[in-house]
């Protein structure tokens, strides 16, 4: 990357999952990226494993024109704190838009599919019945894989995928 690429992640308050922060940061940050924490408060957000990081804002004060990419991090707390936030559909909606990369993992695809943006793309979840019915109701095509790109959106499963994830946000740069 020749320019400093900024990356949003947005974090559960509660219950995210771990890796799913931490490895795509490690590797938005080894990359020269800078990278910005935002959550429903700036109050610390802990993870499931125990993990905590301090959000550097709140969602309803994220301005998306100052970002290159949007990163949703995954675990149980997406679905009670970010699944149905208006606030980050109406961000995930502008940032697609306006052409930046928009990426989500682990369950948190459903804020992309709830937000509107993946209507006919290809795309990856953690698979339960609840989670591929609601992509599949938005139009999404499910497929059963590590990390799926299409065009710039990028979806992750889970866990394990939490280092590819982050090198497919970093080449949908390309």
């Amino acid at each position: 990357m020749t320019e400093q690429k900024k990356i949003l992640m947005i974090v559960a308050q509660e219950n995210f999952r771990d890796e799913e922060f931490f490895e795509p940061k490690e590797v938005f940050e080894k990359s020269g990226a800078k990278v910005t924490v935002a959550s429903n408060t700036t109050k610390k957000a802990k993870g499931i494993l125990g993990g905590e990081v301090k959000p550097d804002l709140s969602i309803s004060d994220v301005n998306i024109d100052e970002y290159d990419a949007i990163s949703i991090t995954g675990g149980g707390g997406s679905r009670q704190y970010l699944w149905n936030n208006n606030e980050l559909q109406d961000i995930v909606k502008k940032a697609y838009e306006k052409g930046k990369v928009v990426a989500a993992i682990c369950i948190s695809p459903v804020v992309l599919a709830n937000a509107g943006v993946l209507e006919g793309k290809k795309s990856t979840v953690f698979k339960n019945d609840e989670t591929v019915s609601i992509l599949k109701d938005k139009g999404a095509k499910h497929k059963d894989k590590g990390v799926i790109s299409d065009g710039k959106i990028v979806t992750g499963r889970d866990p394990k995928s939490a280092k590819e994830y982050g090198k497919a946000v970093l080449k949908a740069f390309n």
